[in-house]
């Protein structure tokens, strides 16, 4: 079953360039043609060196947020090393088949930096793993790539690829009805990583 049908809306976007990686997402949460909240967050910082940007039921969201929080954190713990972002994308990739029979009604952007540069992975609810410069997901997500797809550029810095996430949700959010109340974006850095929100009229 899709989150369309559950008449959960979304627009979540990331943008992977030489210096780093974006992601946003809007934080309207609806079902059916209610407004629940308007506070929803659908995008994390983890452990600092990684992102993920959900689209989907907003249960699902939340869980799979505290369970990447635990698994990664427990992880570095463990090993006294940090784990690389493909072998990280690959962990949740895992978690999300071993629920295919009741699968997470959830599209993720999971993004972050390593030793070995930026990565972004896109996800759907089965795990299915793709690696990719940018992505667009949700309801939105039609939409908002079509700005991706005209704006994207390997060598924009981080500060254009944000204005360019940003620009793409504010897209989604004037057309898509379930989208809106402004985004909420993560930056990852090899040097800093921080999260903001941006107020949308």
């Amino acid at each position: 079953m899709s989150y369309e049908r559950l008449g959960t809306g979304a627009t979540a976007v990331g943008v992977r360039v030489n210096d780093g990686v974006v992601l946003a997402a809007e934080r309207r949460v609806s079902y059916g043609g209610f407004v629940m909240s308007r506070a929803g967050r659908k995008v994390f910082l983890i452990e600092g060196s990684y992102g993920m940007a959900f689209a989907g039921l907003f249960a699902d969201i939340q869980t799979l947020k505290r369970v990447m929080d635990v698994q990664i954190h427990s992880y570095e713990i463990e090993n006294s090393r940090k784990l690389s972002v493909r072998s990280a994308a690959r962990l949740l990739s895992v978690i999300l088949y071993q629920y295919k029979l009741m699968p997470f009604l959830s599209e993720i952007i999971f993004g972050g930096v390593d030793d070995e540069g930026p990565h972004l992975y896109v996800m759907d609810s089965l795990g299915s793993i793709i690696e990719d410069d940018y992505a667009a997901i949700g309801t939105g997500g039609p939409i908002a790539i079509g700005i991706l797809e005209s704006g994207y550029r390997k060598d924009m810095s981080v500060e254009e690829a944000k204005e360019l996430a940003i620009n793409a949700v504010k897209a989604a959010i004037l057309r898509d009805a379930t989208s809106g109340d402004g985004v909420d974006v993560v930056v990852i850095t090899p040097q800093k990583s921080w999260s903001e929100s941006i107020t949308v009229r």
